[in-house]
């Protein structure tokens, strides 16, 4: 490891140790316009969660026998993560197979002989437990790690999610009754109705096949809330869309009537999948896939008939190996998404490898290489991924604490990290929460980007240079800035050579932690050479007015 990569570890390392989950005792939660906040205090609890699965036909959340439950529960806490997303099937709380069987019982029935061995070593006496037993001690020792839990209708039938045709698509399909489905979340609302830390509950995953409507939608999903209120009023309950999760379009036309309005929320999926994310210009896609979220789900923070929901996107991912370029290349993408738009999420997923598939051969021990956890669960898959997390974990805007002044923060989604100004004359990547990272910057106009309470601002030395801090923020001394890229994701500021051709030069974190300015490329076909990427120039302006501890 060069000195360079090893200075941003730690650096990184250092930022992971001082931030702390949100605590479970900020409950319930409600919905205030756009933000989910603390019922008790209005102030805003942000969700940044992972998901657990459990739906899967052993009818038991992966990975207990790996490991003991408080050693996955604290060390989802550890990484920063203050909420799981803890899926289930409707048929573990309504068909005896299920409801009359211990965990041992069905581990037996799939001939699941090595895992159930491992979950008596690792956790005595689960095998002896019911199924709602076993899923009632995982969500104490989240409790017990301050962790918060959103219980997950992913399917009907047990089984991995999803295929348009498997049955469990849709309200009617041969799986999904839906008053069996209405049944199964009053019987889970019911049962988890004095467990403060399960703040909400998710209707359903994927809705999708051909008998999807909004209507169908409408009528069902209002349905199913109602039920999941009337069990237990001080759930959030988190409505999903169509197509897989990605489309709600239709609720300015067909809006939820429901007069709970406080205790609703909207969730959207986002992966890399169907889209060649090599194939043009990185900017051009990255704008065109993010704007297409926008318009099928992610205006719900800005109005539904005039007024706004929380959105949580309650799965996104990656193959936590890099090995993936469509992935690697998406993932800049979103993380500039969620960071710009502060939203709730849940990263698909934490489990390294799942006890049974039966979709894939062999069906026993198949490896998950977008868990954060390795295939044996014993280490951390990829610790520089989850480190990209750790900014966005935390609230980037403050909606109610503070009134102002507003500022920016330049967060580079390559890092996981924000511009921050040194203490000598020079820029790195660093902490999103520093006072030094705090900026005056108006990315609609050309002009200097000025530190927070300083005269100084930033400007080039040239090709390959770092950038350095001045105090002559006027054209002449190349300090005026724009976002000169299709998705407003590269910051340059033109430069002339001796022959008087104008260039433009763009920050540049391809050293992180230190920051230089570099030629900017692919900001047109022109400047893009084939499977040229410009991911370590993307930095995205934020506006916030989160409220700063103290000034320069």
């Amino acid at each position: 490891m060069t000195a360079t990569a090893m200075t941003t570890a730690a650096l990184r390392l250092l930022i992971a140790l001082l931030l702390v989950a949100a605590p479970a005792e900020c409950l319930p939660l409600r919905a205030r316009g756009r933000w989910i906040v603390d019922e008790a205090t209005g102030l805003r609890v942000k969700l940044a969660c992972v998901n657990w699965p459990g739906h899967l036909e052993p009818g038991l959340p992966e990975g207990l026998n790996r490991l003991p439950v408080t050693t996955i529960a604290h060390t989802i806490s550890s990484l920063g993560f203050n909420c799981v997303r803890l899926t289930y099937s409707i048929q573990m709380v309504t068909e005896k197979s299920y409801t009359e069987a211990t965990v041992g019982q069905t581990f037996a029935q799939l001939n699941l002989t090595e895992p159930a061995s491992g979950i008596e070593g690792n956790n005595p006496g689960f095998l002896q437990l019911g199924h709602v037993a076993a899923y009632d001690s995982i969500v104490a020792a989240l409790a017990e790690a301050g962790v918060m839990v959103i219980l997950d209708n992913h399917v009907s039938k047990p089984k991995w999610c999803c295929a348009v045709d498997d049955g469990n698509g849709f309200f009617g399909d041969s799986y999904f009754d839906p008053r069996l489905w209405q049944r199964g979340l009053g019987l889970m609302a019911t049962h988890f109705n004095n467990t403060p830390n399960v703040v909400a509950m998710s209707l359903r995953n994927e809705l999708r096949g051909n008998r999807s409507t909004s209507a169908r939608w409408s009528k069902y999903m209002q349905r199913g809330a109602a039920t999941v209120h009337e069990a237990n009023p001080n759930v959030l309950v988190v409505l999903s869309g169509l197509h897989f999760d990605t489309i709600l379009s239709f609720l300015p036309v067909l809006p939820v009537t429901l007069p709970f309005k406080e205790k609703i929320v909207y969730e959207g999926h986002w992966y890399s999948f169907g889209v060649p994310w090599h194939d043009g210009l990185p900017n051009d896609i990255c704008l065109n896939e993010t704007s297409r979220f926008k318009d099928n789900i992610g205006f719900l923070t800005s109005s539904i008939n005039g007024t706004a929901a929380p959105l949580f996107v309650s799965e996104f991912g990656i193959d936590q190996r890099y090995v993936n370029d469509n992935d690697n290349r998406y993932l800049n993408c979103i993380l500039a998404f969620l960071a710009e738009e502060d939203v709730d999420w849940a990263l698909w997923t934490m489990g390294g490898s799942y006890n049974y598939r039966s979709d894939k051969e062999p069906v026993q021990d198949f490896e998950e290489t977008y868990g954060f956890f390795n295939r044996d669960w014993s280490r951390i898959r990829n610790p520089d991924f989850i480190s990209r997390l750790k900014e966005i974990q935390q609230p980037i805007q403050d909606p109610y604490l503070s009134p102002g002044p507003y500022y920016q923060i330049i967060y580079h989604p390559a890092s996981g990290l924000c511009v921050e100004s040194s203490i000598g004359n020079t820029i790195h990547l660093g902490s999103c929460q520093s006072v030094r990272s705090r900026w005056n910057y108006d990315a609609s106009v050309e002009g200097p980007i000025g530190l927070m309470g300083s005269s100084s601002c930033i400007s080039t030395q040239g090709n390959g240079l770092p950038a350095i801090m001045t105090e002559k923020c006027s054209a002449p001394n190349n300090t005026l800035w724009s976002t000169v890229s299709s998705g407003q994701l590269q910051l340059g500021t033109r430069v002339f050579d001796e022959d008087g051709k104008e260039k433009w030069m763009c920050l540049d974190g391809s050293r992180s932690p230190l920051i230089t300015t570099t030629e900017c490329i692919c900001i047109t076909d022109s400047h893009c050479y084939p499977n040229q990427n410009p991911e370590k120039q993307w930095f995205k302006v934020i506006t916030t007015n989160k409220q700063l501890l103290h000034q320069l």
